[in-house]
């Protein structure tokens, strides 16, 4: 697999993850567990901080950009 084709399929399984995270979040109030529900909606946030990660060092990459994450 070539670099284009890799950030291509990175790039839409990051989409994937982040519309199929949108349907947990609007469920999780359904739990009726304040316990459950605080750390689902603390993973939810941590997921969506690595995607975001993910998609910025994809976009470095892609750019030739190579100054480290901030």
């Amino acid at each position: 697999m070539d670099r284009k084709t890799a950030i291509e399929q990175i790039r839409a399984a990051c989409k994937t993850i982040a519309l199929e995270q949108m349907k947990i979040h609007p469920a999780v109030p359904g739990l009726a567990d304040k316990e459950t529900q605080d750390e689902l909606y603390k993973t939810l946030y941590e997921l969506t901080k690595s995607v975001e990660v993910i998609k910025k060092r994809i976009g470095k990459l892609e750019t030739g950009e190579s100054t480290p994450l901030t």
